[in-house]
């Protein structure tokens, strides 16, 4: 049976995470791929921060051969990654054994990978691998495969849908509005730019995955 694991490391313990070091309150993402020969999750989003630099804060880092900014919307950064293939760690364990990562998330506290297998002995497999590479491995949930996520929620990333939720319960969209958008941003610790960014994004997300295409034109051509 297919099988979805969640297991943590130290932060330090993944090639990105001395970053936390200059940057201890940003949030990490990797984007989510299939692992193919020796490219795997080259792309990942930084937020949490506004720098003059991003690049220069993950220069020297361990496992890291090159680092480039793709793009970035106020306090979000989209970098592309080329790792050194001779580092040995978790993205070695997930190449060798084939093992599709869902998500993974960093901060200055640990990493937190969820991962599926075809059944459980994928997921055994990846754990002895990583102990292998001396990869301090914290398995925290194990369970058989859960539905697919919506095209909303798949839409969405995860400060936009936090931003919307928050926003939603606070009353922000209610007549009239229960709270400000500098309110939520203080509560977020972000800036009222940034809110008002990632909210005026998850509108989009959410109307462009519920509104059929040719709803849509109509309405623009109206």
């Amino acid at each position: 049976m297919a099988t979805e694991a969640t297991f943590t490391i130290p932060s330090d313990r993944f090639p990105l995470g001395t970053v936390f070091e200059q940057l201890p309150n940003v949030t990490i993402t990797l984007e989510r791929i299939i692992p193919a020969q020796n490219v795997v999750v080259p792309y990942f989003w930084v937020r949490g921060t506004v720098v003059d630099d991003i690049e220069e804060a993950f220069t020297d880092h361990p496992g890291v051969e090159d680092i480039h900014l793709v793009d970035s919307v106020e306090d979000e950064y989209l970098l592309r990654v080329e790792w050194t293939q001779e580092y040995v760690g978790v993205l070695c364990a997930l190449v060798e054994t084939e093992i599709p990562l869902i998500r993974a998330v960093g901060t200055n506290q640990d990493w937190t990978f969820e991962i599926r297998g075809d059944d459980r002995s994928d997921i055994a497999d990846f754990q002895k691998r990583c102990q292998e590479y001396d990869v301090p491995v914290t398995l925290t949930k194990l369970h058989a495969l859960t539905p697919v996520e919506t095209e909303t929620e798949a839409a969405l990333t995860e400060t936009q849908q936090e931003a919307m939720v928050l926003a939603y319960e606070r009353g922000y969209f209610e007549s009239p509005r229960e709270v400000t958008m500098e309110d939520l941003g203080d509560e977020l610790d972000i800036s009222q730019q940034a809110i008002a960014s990632r909210l005026r994004r998850g509108i989009k997300h959410i109307l462009g995955s519920t509104i059929p295409e040719t709803e849509a034109a109509n309405c623009y051509s109206s």
